[in-house]
């Protein structure tokens, strides 16, 4: 914690999208106070920024008089306006004593070196977890990844503790590909379902359909994969080296070539991390397939 800082601290919220709903809502749970949401200068920001600071018992602030006594200022804007919001904010709100932080999963804790220049302690706080509109996940039992100044990682991990997160450390150097890993696991992953769909036209299924009825084998896959590891939740042709399964397959996805590369790229991968029968053999059917 910071010298001096006592209890919960108060926190305002930079931008009112749906980290900053979802985060909101949950330090309110949390019985720590929303002493204000900030808002980028559009009209939908706003309109937003009052939605939310009704529902945690916040204000609008707007500036530029320096009235703002939140201990602890959190950005959740995107990437490529951190930086920017930062400076905006550089002189409208006294920074020492306070702790700056920022939510991106690729971005260091440096995006707020203009704060830290002012006084504030910065770090970067980084949910593991999907945001979309209409939803508000708990952030209970969520890992957050921590980087930056010791004293703004004291006050996070305090903050994530009192959330039901759990927080790890994680250095500036491994962030790039720490969000790459990230993007497999959810918006890659949904790439995937939605390609799965395109595949399910082939079959004669609509997309609403397909979406319906993939449900239970998504939800039963994930289910093995955390019970029992990659490995021993792979099932299907390739594990069983099924190579005239895995012809045929790449036979009527010629059809729908983008699925059908989606396709050999992650059949290559099984063949690469997973244990899988007859590899020489599938390998010489993928190699031909991609010549």
């Amino acid at each position: 914690m910071l010298p001096g800082m006592r209890g919960k601290p108060r926190i305002a919220i930079v931008g009112a999208g749906n980290l900053a709903s979802a985060l909101g809502v949950s330090l309110r749970r949390a019985e720590y106070v929303i002493e204000a949401v900030i808002p980028r200068a559009r009209v939908g920001s706003v309109k937003k920024a009052r939605s939310l600071a009704r529902e945690v018992g916040a204000r609008v602030w707007s500036g530029p008089p320096p009235d703002l006594n939140a201990e602890v200022v959190w950005f959740c804007v995107p990437d490529a306006e951190i930086a920017r919001a930062a400076r905006s904010l550089a002189g409208k709100i006294r920074w020492k004593r306070t702790v700056a932080l920022h939510s991106s999963g690729a971005l260091t804790s440096d995006e707020l070196e203009v704060l830290r220049e002012r006084g504030a302690a910065v770090a970067s706080v980084h949910p593991l977890m999907t945001f979309v509109r209409g939803s508000r996940p708990a952030l209970a039992g969520v890992p957050f990844a921590l980087e930056g100044d010791a004293a703004a990682v004291r006050v996070a991990r305090r903050v994530v503790n009192d959330l039901g997160g759990r927080a790890h450390a994680i250095r500036k150097e491994d962030k790039s590909a720490y969000h790459a890993w990230g993007t497999f696991a959810s918006p890659l992953f949904t790439a995937l379902i939605a390609t799965g769909e395109q595949v399910a036209v082939l079959a004669g299924v609509d997309r609403k359909a397909a979406r319906r009825r993939m449900i239970p084998i998504l939800l039963q896959t994930l289910a093995n994969y955390a019970a029992f590891g990659a490995a021993e939740g792979f099932s299907g042709p390739i594990v069983r080296g099924d190579v005239d399964t895995v012809k045929q397959h790449l036979r009527v996805l010629r059809r729908a070539p983008a699925a059908q590369e989606v396709y050999l790229g992650l059949a290559r991968a099984a063949l690469r991390y997973l244990p899988v029968k007859n590899k020489e053999a599938l390998k010489k059917v993928l190699r031909s397939q991609g010549d």
